[in-house]
């Protein structure tokens, strides 16, 4: 049925029209008679898009724009060299065929028509008689879809027909919650299919088939032992009929032949029945999760303040108390990783609309850009995919803007014409880390310092590293775009970028190799929840560290430090010398220690080694807490990611230790007093930044 408006105008035409003719271009290709090159793909991309918007204006009674979609109708035509000869108007010789399904209504009797199988080679249309030609193991799939697989358009047939092409396969419905037709809701799916596969593929393979319909329906994939096939229904293009009934009549398609065979079959054969028991999902509200998270995060506080009561009470550690609270401590713990595992989602679905992303900037420039995806299986807890989404579209448009020369320019330096963008997600020291990056011209650093000199973000007799340099890229205002685009030039983005990171806890870094490209490097917390901690003693203050930033606890001696200039200090760690920097010092909560022998230093890495060695008071536990955020109170703390509740109902501030090193003033002494012993130049050198 084909909506019209009162005015008489076919509402879906011009959508039928052109989606017949990308439909034959289309067609072109997979009958290998059209090459897909780069120009075409981009206008399969265009037509795609095109077909969303008269699919959405159709849906909701808007006029088509014909400047929109009239172009690339006629690129389309052009492909295939005629107007693709599919018309809504086209008349079609069509028949129908009647088919009678014995529902057995009152007063009447239907009979189920018979169908000529002669000439039928079931083994080619991957009976069960072809089983022994398949090899390789046997399946058995259970799928019910959702109502959401039909409302978003998907069709099972076609998923069903995909199993088909793995292998031979036997097909039964599921119609055990049909409704009577006085009950049935048309809206709701109401039945399911269970399969039987013989396929060499391994199991991976058959998940694939159902990739798109992931989330709308429920699935189970299970490799049984291969055993003799019993008779079950086939999914062929047609439909065998019984052998004794005439064969008089028409094959039925393969939609009706599917039904009408899985009607005839009562019941499922026991060992079916009983290798396809699925497994039940729910689909539960992120609302609901959130307020288990934070459930969970209160059981872990609670815990922790069992734990200092029973430490106050002095009972002994073989205690029943203490036993008991430890299967407490592993329990909470078992339950918070369960918890973190219901948020954790892959960044596929994340990465995958970069993809677009990448498309359309490179039309706007014209370059030709390749991209590629690393790890899109990674997960991550689902709060940071969702806020991830916006900064890391501005990386993308800026490393196919910016990264990236034009194709003359690439040619010029020896490279080939298509540039690379690279976008890849990994796990590393229990942070994700998200990566950017491009195989263009690098970071021209002249260039960036002269920009931020004329506007004022550094003196002009500054004198910076390359990390300096590198650095101000993101400060405020600051652009290298040649002339203002729909992408770049108007000095908003990067810092934009680095604040939406930091405010999810996680830091952004940059490295960049002249005419060899540039990689922008996001670190971040697995999840917003909950992290395992050091808790440590400051000038009289709680903070709590993240255990995974600390790489070793020292105990220093007067041999391990060294004076660096007249303020500074740096430690000797295995031959190493790191920065010293005093936590209490940084943080403004005293001045500078005296002395740092016999004291404790945390030492703090990056992903590419030790950054610094922080010296404390004492270290007083390593616990589990809650993270409790404090950007809507008091916006970004540099230094302070969070904070969190302790056993005793004290707050403690959680620090980001990397962010607190990169600020640090690196004051560890009072001009005046006593110094420790100098480095020589010679060991300078090997100072970490």
């Amino acid at each position: 049925v084909v909506g019209r408006r009162d005015d008489g105008y076919h509402l879906l035409d011009t959508l039928v029209a052109f989606a017949h003719r990308f439909e034959t271009a289309l067609d072109e290709v997979r009958a290998g008679r059209l090459v897909p090159d780069t120009e075409v793909l981009k206008l399969f991309f265009q037509g795609s898009d095109v077909l969303g918007d008269l699919v959405r204006e159709s849906r909701d009674g808007q006029d088509h724009d014909a400047t929109r979609y009239a172009p690339v109708l006629a690129d389309l035509d052009g492909l295939v060299g005629a107007d693709g000869g599919d018309s809504p108007e086209e008349a079609i010789d069509f028949q129908p065929m009647t088919l009678a399904l014995d529902l057995e209504l009152p007063g009447e009797q239907a009979d189920l028509p018979a169908f000529d199988l002669s000439g039928l080679d079931l083994a080619a249309l991957g009976g069960a008689e072809a089983q022994d030609a398949a090899g390789g193991a046997r399946y058995r799939i259970r799928f019910r879809p959702d109502p959401l697989l039909y409302a978003n358009g998907n069709e099972p047939l076609f998923l069903l027909r995909a199993l088909r092409d793995l292998g031979p396969v036997r097909v039964r419905c599921l119609d055990d919650d049909l409704p009577g037709l006085d009950m049935l809701d048309p809206e709701h799916s109401q039945i399911g299919w269970e399969i039987e596969l013989d396929s060499a593929e391994p199991k991976a393979a058959i998940a694939e088939a159902f990739d798109f319909v992931d989330g709308l329906c429920s699935l189970e994939i299970v490799e049984a032992e291969t055993e003799a096939p019993e008779p079950a229904q086939e999914l062929p293009d047609v439909a065998p009929a019984p052998a004794d009934e005439p064969a008089s009549q028409p094959a039925i398609p393969a939609p009706f032949a599917t039904q009408v065979a899985a009607k005839s079959e009562a019941k499922p054969s026991p060992a079916l029945s009983a290798a396809a028991t699925p497994r039940a999902t729910v689909r539960v509200d992120l609302e609901r999760i959130d307020r288990l998270v934070n459930l969970v995060g209160e059981i872990v506080i609670n815990q922790a303040m069992l734990t200092q009561s029973v430490d106050a009470a002095g009972l002994p550690p073989n205690s029943a108390v203490r036993t008991g609270l430890e299967e407490f401590l592993q329990l909470t713990r078992d339950i918070q990783e369960s918890v973190m595992m219901i948020r954790a989602q892959p960044v596929k679905s994340l990465f995958q609309r970069m993809s677009r992303i990448v498309r359309e900037a490179s039309a706007d420039i014209g370059k030709e850009v390749r991209f590629k995806v690393e790890g899109e299986h990674t997960e991550v807890d689902k709060t940071v995919i969702e806020r991830l989404a916006d900064p890391l579209t501005h990386m993308i448009r800026n490393a196919v803007d910016h990264g990236l020369e034009t194709g003359d320019a690439r040619e010029a330096a020896g490279k080939p014409r298509q540039g690379n963008v690279t976008l890849a997600a990994m796990h590393r020291s229990g942070r994700i880390v998200i990566e950017v990056g491009d195989d263009g011209a690098g970071i021209d650093r002249d260039k960036v310092l002269r920009k931020a000199v004329e506007n004022g973000l550094v003196p002009a007799d500054a004198q910076l590293s390359e990390s300096e340099i590198d650095n101000l890229l993101f400060a405020p205002g600051l652009s290298t775009a040649a002339k203002i685009s729909n992408l770049s030039g108007r000095g908003v983005g990067m810092d934009v970028v680095r604040s939406a990171i930091q405010s999810l806890g996680g830091r952004i870094s940059i490295t960049s190799e002249r005419g060899r490209g540039s990689t922008f490097s996001i670190s971040l917390p697995l999840t917003l929840a909950v992290l395992d901690g050091m808790v440590v003693r400051v000038a009289g203050e709680t903070l709590v560290v993240p255990l995974n930033t600390i790489l070793e606890t020292l105990a220093l001696t007067d041999r391990d430090i060294r004076a660096l200039g007249p303020d500074t200090h740096v430690v000797n760690i295995r031959d190493r010398f790191v920065p010293l920097l005093d936590l209490g010092a940084e943080l403004g909560y005293r001045d500078p220690l005296g002395s740092y022998s016999g004291g404790v230093v945390l030492l703090i890495g990056q992903e590419d080694g030790p950054a610094a060695a922080i010296a404390v008071d004492s270290i007083e536990d390593q616990r589990q807490v809650v993270i409790k955020g404090l950007q809507d109170s008091y916006g970004r703390v540099p230094g302070i990611a969070a904070a969190t509740i302790l056993g005793d109902g004290q707050i403690a501030l959680i620090l980001d230790p990397i962010d607190l090193v990169a600020m640090a003033s690196g004051q560890t002494r009072h001009r005046g007093r006593p110094s420790a012993p100098s480095i020589q130049p010679e060991q300078a050198k090997g100072i970490q930044a």
